[in-house]
């Protein structure tokens, strides 16, 4: 990387863009910032924006995009809005590559706005990959675009599945640190979302940390892993492993297995996705494996934490469920958070709405974001 590298990223103001943002400030040298976006934080925004001083940020919700036009008046910076500014931000001619932190679907346009536009990908959200994945791919393997995983289970496999044939891979393997009812045996009625969001390892968005506690992430995982990889989710195996330091596996057909392990910290991904092929220093503590003791696995209980059945069901059946999956998940984690549902509603409200829904077998864009919007209100009404 003998340039800087020019940055857009989306979802500046969550986890994922600020530990991305402390990467460009490691890394000065390599990295400069040409637009930023977030979805309603204006105030932070506006403090980034001061501090990065990109071309572009583009806040979402249009209620405080005046007031921040205003703070930056005179500054250069340019203010855009709204869905249409989400996509002029992905496309900005001035960045190289896109980073994606948006949650929700909302970051599905602006991802192929910027594939179209010849940018490189590096995808943290779950939501596009496992909406749209083989749309998403498809579109990147023709446009001759990268797109690059941050997911830390996902950017595992990549490393370990980098130049290898795939003819002599046996199974695909992520791992779980088990949330924080791991230990759980009874009572899951009374979960309260403050104590769903004490997770014991990583430090996240609430709505990522719930799921992270009904073991939805890793369904969502595993179809993100089938997307990306091309593989069946038969093929895909899910461990809980307590000590979260190693992320992903990959098993090859002679019985030998191959582990990527690293520190908790979302910082390693990004860095790796934004610096490739090239690893850079990143001034973060190294793993200490004699100080971490044992390494633990365990096989996931799916009749305590019915959420990773669900999220292979959806991978197994294809087509436009793993939508309707993401869609309701997202419903019903918002309605736990708002204690309009308990902790074992959040399972039996995506399983009602996936019943219920006629799998399009071989959707478009426009057709899968219909199944979003369909199982949104399907999951609504069955709220109130």
């Amino acid at each position: 990387m003998k340039n800087k590298k020019s940055i857009a990223l989306l979802g500046s103001t969550g986890s994922i863009g600020q530990n991305t943002l402390q990467i460009v400030r490691t890394h000065p040298e390599r990295f400069c910032l040409k637009a930023l976006a977030a979805k309603q934080n204006a105030e932070k925004l506006l403090e980034q924006a001061l501090e990065f001083r990109p071309e572009v940020v583009c806040l979402y919700e249009s209620q405080k995009a005046g007031e921040l036009a205003n703070a930056l008046k005179g500054k250069g910076i340019r203010v855009v809005t709204g869905a249409e500014g989400l996509l002029e931000t992905a496309s900005l001619p001035s960045v190289d590559q896109v980073i994606c932190a948006l949650v929700g679907a909302i970051g599905l346009r602006p991802i192929f706005a910027a594939i179209e536009a010849g940018k490189s990908v590096g995808i943290a959200n779950k939501e596009p990959l496992v909406m749209a994945g083989h749309l998403l791919l498809g579109r990147s393997a023709r446009l001759g675009v990268n797109i690059f995983p941050i997911d830390s289970e996902h950017s595992g496999l990549w490393q370990c599945l980098e130049g290898r044939d795939f003819k002599t891979i046996k199974k695909l393997i992520l791992t779980s640190s088990g949330g924080p009812f791991r230990e759980r045996e009874k009572d899951f009625g009374d979960i309260t979302p403050a104590e769903a969001l004490r997770h014991p390892k990583w430090s996240m968005g609430p709505k990522i940390t719930v799921d992270s506690a009904t073991l939805m992430n890793k369904g969502l995982e595993v179809i993100e892993a089938a997307n990306l990889f091309g593989t069946p989710s038969e093929k895909i195996e899910v461990l809980i492993h307590p000590e979260a330091l190693v992320h992903a596996m990959v098993e090859f057909v002679d019985g030998s297995h191959l582990a990527h392990l690293g520190i908790t910290d979302m910082r390693l991904p990004i860095q790796y996705a934004m610096s490739y092929p090239e690893r850079l220093d990143n001034h973060l503590p190294t793993l200490d494996l004699a100080g971490a003791g044992s390494l633990r696995f365990e096989k996931p209980d799916t009749e305590r934490f019915p959420c990773l059945e669900l999220g292979y069901e959806a991978s197994r059946r294809g087509g436009s469920m793993p939508a309707v999956l993401n869609a309701a998940n997202e419903i019903a984690v918002a309605a736990f958070l708002e204690e309009r549902i308990s902790f074992p509603g959040i399972a039996k409200m995506i399983e009602t709405v996936m019943t219920r829904h006629r799998v399009l077998e071989n959707p478009g864009l426009e057709e899968l974001l219909g199944a979003d919007a369909w199982a949104r209100e399907e999951a609504r009404g069955g709220i109130a």
